[in-house]
Formats: C-alpha cells, sequence, structure tokens
C-alpha cells in the first residue's frame, strides 16, 4: 500500500485555482478507492470553517496568506501547511506536487526533498516559457533543482514536454495524461432538454483572458442576432473578465434568459450542471489538456475547442466535438452546426461518452500513476532523460 500525499496552490469554495486542483483531487480519490492511503494539502480561503474533507477526499488544508498581492497566486504563502509536512513526515512516503511557479508548491516540494521522501511533480502546464520577471530568479533558485531531483516530472503533452526539458535538461520527464472519473449518474440524469430541440450552449471555467470568455458571448451575441433558438450560459469565477463579460452580455440586446452569467459553483457541483446542457464550448488558447473538457464529455456532451488546446486530436479523431482555428468565425460556426443539427449532437454525445470512458478512464490514469509512485514504470523514452 503506498501513502500519498498531493500538494496544490490553493483550495476555495468556488474552485478559482482551476483544473490541477481538480486533477489531485480525482487522482486523490481514485488510489484511495483502490485501497491506498492519500491526502491532499494546500492553502485554502474563503471558507468559514477549514474543511477536513472535500469532496470525498480528506485534506490538510493552511490558510492562505497574500504576501504579494500583485502577483496573484504565485504571491500566496501557506507557513502552517509546511510545518504539517515536517509534523506528519512519517504518514506518507511519496509527495505529489501539483508544481507552479509558486511560493506554496514550491518550497513543499524541497520541504519533501530534504526529508528525503519520492517526489513526483506535475506542472499542468505551469512551467512553460515565461517572460514574467520573477520566472529566471525562480527557476534557477528552485525550479531548476527541483526538477532535477524529483523522481519524475509527469507532463501532458509534447509542448509542456520541451518547455520542461527547456528548464531542466536533467528532468525525469514522464507522460501522464489527465483522467476523468465515470460520472454515470450525471450522464443518464441528461434530460430531454440536454439532447433535444431546446439547446443550452455552456461556457464553464475560469473568466480568464486565456478563456476568452469574451468571445463566447460575442459568438452569441451574433448567433442570437441570427434567429438561432438557443440559449447561452456562462459559469465560473472571475478571474479579470468578469467585467468585460457583463458589458458585453448588456450590449448584446439579447433576452435576459437567453445570454446570461450565473457566476461560479463549487467544484463537485459542476458535472451535474454540465448534464442539464446541449454543447461545451471552450474557445481558450494554448490550454494543455483542460479539465473541464474531459469531464463535459464524460457527461455527454459534444464539445466546441481550438486547434491550440491539448486534447484537439483526441476530440478530432474521436468525433466528440468540432475543433477550430482561434477566429470568431470558426466558432460561430461550428455552435451554429451543432445548435441546428440535432443528429450530429447525439452523435458526438454518444462519441464522447465512450472516449471518456475509454481513452481517459481514472481508473487506468491511477495504475499509471501507481507505478510512477513505487519506480517500477520506466521512463516514457530512453531520450527524455537528457544530461545536465
Amino acid at each position: 500500500m503506498t501513502a500519498a500525499l498531493h500538494v496544490v496552490t490553493l483550495i476555495t469554495p468556488d474552485g478559482a485555482y482551476g483544473g490541477p486542483v481538480r486533477v489531485a483531487f480525482n487522482q486523490t480519490r481514485q488510489l484511495r478507492a483502490d485501497g491506498h492511503r492519500a491526502v491532499v494539502a494546500g492553502a485554502v480561503r474563503g471558507y468559514r470553517t477549514i474543511p477536513t474533507v472535500l469532496d470525498g477526499v480528506p485534506v490538510r488544508l493552511a490558510k492562505a496568506r497574500n504576501v504579494i498581492p500583485v502577483l496573484g497566486f504565485s504571491g500566496l504563502l501557506a507557513p502552517a501547511m509546511w510545518v504539517w509536512m515536517v509534523r506528519n513526515r512519517r504518514t506518507f512516503d511519496v509527495v505529489h506536487v501539483h508544481l507552479a511557479r509558486d511560493l506554496i508548491t514550491l518550497p513543499a516540494a524541497l520541504i519533501a526533498l530534504i526529508l528525503g521522501k519520492r517526489l513526483i511533480v506535475q506542472t499542468h502546464g505551469m512551467i512553460a516559457d515565461s517572460d514574467h520577471p520573477i520566472a529566471p530568479v525562480l527557476d534557477r533558485v528552485l525550479v531548476r533543482p527541483i526538477l532535477r531531483r524529483a523522481a519524475a516530472v509527469l507532463y501532458l503533452t509534447e509542448a509542456e514536454r520541451a518547455a520542461l526539458l527547456r528548464v531542466q535538461p536533467a528532468a525525469a520527464v514522464q507522460h501522464l495524461p489527465n483522467g476523468v472519473p465515470g460520472y454515470e449518474a450525471a450522464a443518464t440524469a441528461r434530460n430531454d432538454r440536454a439532447i433535444g430541440d431546446d439547446v443550452e450552449v455552456l461556457y464553464l471555467a475560469r473568466l480568464q483572458a486565456r478563456k476568452r470568455p469574451v468571445l463566447f458571448v460575442r459568438a452569441a451575441t451574433r448567433l442570437l442576432g441570427q434567429g438561432r433558438a438557443a440559449r447561452f450560459t456562462l459559469i465560473g469565477p472571475d478571474e479579470g473578465e468578469g467585467s468585460a463579460v457583463r458589458d458585453a452580455i448588456s450590449r448584446s440586446g439579447a433576452a435576459p434568459d437567453a445570454l446570461t452569467w450565473e457566476g461560479a459553483l463549487p467544484p463537485e457541483r459542476t458535472t451535474a450542471r454540465m448534464a442539464e446542457a446541449s454543447v461545451y464550448v471552450l474557445p481558450s488558447v494554448a490550454e494543455p489538456f483542460p479539465m473541464a473538457v474531459l469531464e463535459a464529455m464524460s457527461v455527454g456532451l459534444p464539445v466546441v475547442i481550438t486547434e491550440s488546446c491539448g486534447l484537439a486530436e483526441a476530440v478530432r479523431a474521436s468525433g466528440s466535438g468540432v475543433v477550430v482555428d482561434e477566429s470568431e468565425e470558426a466558432l460561430v460556426e461550428a455552435i451554429q452546426t451543432l445548435i441546428t443539427d440535432r443528429g450530429l449532437r447525439e452523435r458526438m454525445s454518444a462519441a464522447a461518452l465512450r472516449t471518456a470512458a475509454e481513452v481517459f478512464s481514472m481508473a487506468a490514469v491511477a495504475r499509471e500513476l501507481l507505478a510512477v509512485y513505487t519506480g517500477v514504470r520506466p521512463d516514457t523514452r530512453p531520450e527524455d532523460r537528457q544530461p545536465a
């Protein structure tokens, strides 16, 4: 039996930190279901009482301290979490850090190395090339040494692998896809509205510039202006684009129930909400491997994503949705096709369910992850580990 500690940057009621936290919870839940011990640690804010269990997963959370506000998530500290790691070091033998250039996960990885634990890091595309002035300093002092000494550095896409090896050529990089649990209940509960003629097009993600929620609103405005019978809904926390989204909705001239932003949802409620929709749209650029897209597919939603999304090839090959370029015209055309062609929606829905279950099963990912933890899985390929 393996005892694993997962470390994430920040946990909030509205899921503000997005995919990396979702991945950590999925992995931890599956490991526990397979008979292993696993817990998630990280910084926390937004709860009246700090929880000890979230979505069925035990958590050890420390209050986030915003010491450098201008850096956003990267400027948070959680010293109480580091103290907890040291005091409880005998309760885990593997530390799996969902690593970013921040002052929570980087120190946690360093502590794991000092404690002599087997360190696994998973970067979720967050250790990419950066022009931020603090990046070279963090890379030199913390990121490169951690990547060099980690037992495995998990990547999602070839682009991420290349970026990691530019930062640290000696990193022991290994491929691990994101997985998605089987949401059979939510998929079964999809009602006639979801697959019928009353069409809802859903954007469920953080309202962040890279995810382009305003483009979703512009596309919705054009389609509604053409008389398309559909409702367009945005759900997610404001990460800088909230005001622009509100302004775009108010200028759209759409009926109040035709184009709305419903705010954020707790992460444990998002898949059930997805199951109420008809089509999922994520117009992000350079999205490494979005969990929201996998979750949408797992409840049978056809998806619309861009060419630069890490899931583009899988979606196109499986027929689980439509892959478009980054233009507004392409997005409008794809959504229009899915709104007007019920048969296509139903075929893509079936393909999405099948692909999520067969290709991105959480159980299969957990088996790969356990092999990484125990050190029995070889590097993905001989050239993955390069000399320093």
